[in-house]
């Protein structure tokens, strides 16, 4: 049934959205087309799908380990924050330069960025026991505040006519496209690969094990001799470096600088995308893809209907709450239960019974 529940999940919110569609006085059917298949009918859009889809992928694999531990990072979306102002740092402090050492270094800084960045909370969790939903989440505003001053500051573009923008990187700063006609670039590949490095962690080794017996059992996990700080150090460096990584593959790819936001909530979806693919690095990837699917259509009916962006945050949280739901209702069952009255009814008449069945 776990296994079920998120196409289920999926339906419903397809369902939902079209009786969404029809109170706002648009055809169902061709606003459902319009939103999720017409997005991906041309070679371009297929490749804005791969676009999308990357960061999504590489963060969720990240934390869908992470979930598997029990260890929360809700702050992603910081971490790819910090990854996108280190690699965007190198490739302005090498503004000018070429060479193909540039790009690989700037990979590395920003998945170095994103690693020290969730280090903090993993910290902050092993020495103080602070809660990692909480430290990482502020963290996040920490990073967007960071990358607005810079953009505002010592790094804005000195020719951008004041706008809170740096300067456009060189070429050799910038991801070479796989795919003629489209902007799908080489962090499709890299997606991919982390796509396998995760099966290869949660199947093949004993640190995905160990991950999957403290999320389970930590009790056993201790006497086992399953260390949970080591657990929350490798999880949280892990999902950090990876989300850092994504920030990288963002300003060098489709972005080509930096900017006050780097991203419109990929660190936030992803969460999303972990539940959906049921923290398993192949339905992670399948939910990236769905995801993508979700802001490009919100960009299309925007366009084409009229609709606000906001559509797009709509579907998401529809198709969150329908997941959860059905998480609930697989867990649990409903039972049909008395008002309290008639409980408290059944309670005397119960109480009668036993006093007459023990008089002597």
């Amino acid at each position: 049934m776990l296994l079920v529940t998120p196409p289920l999940a999926v339906l419903l919110t397809v369902l939902s959205g079209a009786v969404l569609f029809a109170a706002l006085g648009f055809d169902p059917v061709k606003a459902l087309m319009s939103y999720f298949v017409a997005p991906i009918s041309t070679r371009y859009g297929i490749g804005e799908l791969a676009v999308k889809a990357t960061p999504l992928a590489m963060i969720g694999i990240g934390l869908a380990l992470g979930f598997r531990g029990n260890v929360w990072n809700i702050g992603a979306e910081g971490q790819l924050t910090l990854g996108a102002i280190c690699a965007g740092g190198l490739a302005l402090a090498f503004h000018g330069q070429e060479g193909p050492w540039l790009l690989p270094l700037m990979m590395l800084a920003g998945a170095a960025g994103g690693l020290a960045y969730g280090a903090i909370p993993a910290w902050l969790r092993t020495r103080f026991n602070a809660n990692e939903i909480l430290t990482s989440l502020m963290l996040t505003y920490v990073g967007t505040l960071l990358l607005s001053y810079l953009v505002t500051g010592p790094w804005k573009d000195p020719d951008g006519f004041n706008f809170p923008e740096s300067r456009l990187f060189n070429d050799a700063a910038l991801l070479p496209i796989i795919l003629d006609g489209t902007r799908m670039h080489l962090g499709a590949p890299l997606a991919l690969l982390a796509v396998v490095v995760g099966w290869v962690i949660v199947a093949r080794t004993l640190i995905g094990f160990q991950i999957k017996v403290v999320g389970l059992t930590p009790i056993a996990a201790g006497y086992a001799g399953f260390s949970q700080a080591r657990t929350i150090w490798f999880t949280l460096l892990l999902s950090g470096g990876l989300a850092g990584l994504a920030g990288a593959i963002e300003v060098a790819g489709p972005i080509g600088q930096l900017q006050p936001s780097i991203s419109p909530g990929y660190g936030f979806t992803a969460i999303i995308v972990a539940f959906l693919g049921r923290l398993h690095p192949v339905g992670v990837l399948l939910a990236a893809l769905l995801m993508a699917l979700s802001y490009l259509g919100g960009e299309h009916a925007q366009i084409e209907l009229g609709l606000p962006l906001a559509l797009t945050g709509v579907f998401q949280g529809m198709l969150l709450f329908f997941l959860l739901a059905s998480d609930f209702l697989v867990h649990y069952r409903l039972r049909r239960v008395a008002p309290p009255g008639v409980r408290a009814a059944r309670g005397r008449v119960g109480e009668a019974r036993r006093r007459w069945t023990s008089f002597p």
